[in-house]
């Protein structure tokens, strides 16, 4: 099967659901009749709806004898909607073209099957498949292992630093680096920091696209023993969506303190008297949040890489050098003591940021 336009414009749609759609994934759905689009939808999890029944509530008596091009296969069992494939045979709809299987096990082609036994035509546009797949590369991953995608990101100049030992003021990326950087957040259901960023650099961590979200950006502090200062931009602007992970060792007076200001507060002990990040992703899971964003220092990104959390990386390069082994680089820690332990990457993109610079993506092998 060649390229459509009409996928092309499901796709369109669907991408116009990032931070709109979560914990459901971003689907668009065109309906066409004749060789002409007669309705189409999205889903926005506020809305409700999914994007197949607004598609056909545009399209009325026109869905008769339609296609509908969609970028995920139609959901057949009963959620906060009932089943989409029904709508679609109820409509008359004579032919699906999906780029992908729900993996989702409630749907993971029941859907397909559904619509092929009440006399549907179903294609599948596999030259669209791994398009799909990284449209909602959070949503398959959290239905795949429970947890969510978690990407590091950093800014970092050619010699892999992110800070200088004495005055820190400035940035090492472009406003055009970091503009990126809001889309990545904007598509994130979570963030996270390390208590030293925030006592270095007083953050907000806040998604300042603008954008419709389906719910707040929660911010995470990783902080063993509870130094976030009360006066702190994050918590003087706490507004349920900030959480700090914390120890059993934390003071329990300090503890009530940012519970009655809206911090929520969870103890996940580790080893040596550090935080469990394995269990803030658990934790993330167990709440259904799809993805997170860990932008941090040194030691909190070495020890994410070390308890085997991160799934990938988003670093974006700066040409610069600041040089000295007083500078942090992107990851300290420990590290890994021989060559041949290298923490491993596969499936490396290049992306260009004119007119300098680039950012590295890449997947932990």
């Amino acid at each position: 099967m060649s390229r459509s336009p009409f996928m092309d414009e499901a796709f369109a749609l669907a991408r116009e659901g990032f931070g709109r759609s979560s914990p459901n994934p971003n689907v668009g759905a065109v309906l066409v009749r004749d060789g002409t689009i007669v309705g189409r939808g999205l889903h926005i999890y506020s809305a409700v709806k999914h994007a197949e029944i607004v598609a056909l509530e545009e399209a009325g008596a026109r869905a008769r004898g339609a296609t509908l091009y969609i970028n995920l296969e139609p959901c057949s069992h009963h959620g906060r909607t009932g089943p989409c494939c029904e709508a679609l045979i109820a409509a008359g709809v004579s032919r699906v073209v999906a780029a992908m299987e729900d993996p989702n096990p409630l749907v993971s082609g029941k859907g397909f099957r559904r619509l092929h036994d009440a006399g549907v035509a179903v294609a599948i546009a596999s030259e669209y498949a791994e398009q799909a797949a990284q449209l909602n590369e959070p949503f398959v991953h959290f239905i795949r292992t429970g947890h969510p995608l978690v990407t590091l990101k950093a800014a970092v100049t050619l010699d892999g630093k992110i800070s200088a030992p004495e005055d820190n003021s400035g940035w090492i990326t472009s406003e055009r680096a970091r503009a990126h950087v809001q889309t990545l957040r904007h598509q994130s259901d979570a963030i996270l920091t390390g208590i030293g960023t925030v006592l270095a650099d007083d953050p907000l961590l806040t998604d300042r696209t603008g954008q419709e979200r389906s719910r707040p950006l929660l911010r995470i502090v990783v902080d063993s023993t509870l130094r976030i200062p009360l006066t702190s931009k994050m918590v003087y602007g706490a507004n349920h969506d900030l959480l700090i992970v914390t120890t059993s060792a934390a003071a329990p007076d300090r503890r009530q303190t940012l519970l009655d200001r809206g911090v929520e507060v969870v103890d996940f002990d580790g080893v040596g008297g550090r935080t469990d990040l394995r269990q803030v992703v658990e934790y993330l899971g167990e709440k259904n949040y799809l993805s997170l964003m860990i932008e941090s220092g040194s030691k909190v990104n070495w020890a994410a890489l070390d308890a085997g959390i991160v799934d990938k990386i988003f670093f974006y390069y700066a040409p610069k050098i600041l040089g000295g082994s007083h500078s942090l680089p992107v990851v300290g820690g420990i590290g890994r003591q021989r060559r041949k332990d290298a923490i491993r990457f596969h499936g490396v993109k290049l992306h260009s940021i004119p007119p300098d610079e680039f950012a590295i993506e890449a997947y932990l092998s």
